[in-house]
């Protein structure tokens, strides 16, 4: 038997408001965040650090904290756009 549209969307709410709940207040009041997926509050912090470590590594000069403030922030950098868009340039093969 199948469902109404109005059970399949009440089904929907629940379960939006069970996987996102931030998500789906926002939605209610009109003024919606973005998706869970695309918040990127971990690479934010991952630069925070990264520039903490580079900074003190600098100020102490220890070449080991300078290098794992680089690598951090490498990494942080990454996952803030780990998907640059292509240039649609292709290197030309070996002839």
């Amino acid at each position: 038997m199948p469902q109404s549209e109005d059970a399949r969307l009440v089904d929907l709410r629940t379960r939006l408001e069970r996987q996102d709940p931030r998500f789906a207040r926002a939605m209610r009041t009109g003024r919606p965040a973005p998706p869970r997926e695309y918040r990127r509050t971990g690479p934010r912090w991952g630069l925070a650090i990264g520039v903490v470590l580079l900074g003190v590594g600098i100020a102490l000069a220890q070449g080991l904290l300078i290098a794992g403030g680089l690598v951090v922030l490498g990494m942080a950098a990454q996952l803030i756009d780990p998907d640059p868009p292509r240039t649609g340039h292709r290197c030309p093969g070996p002839r």
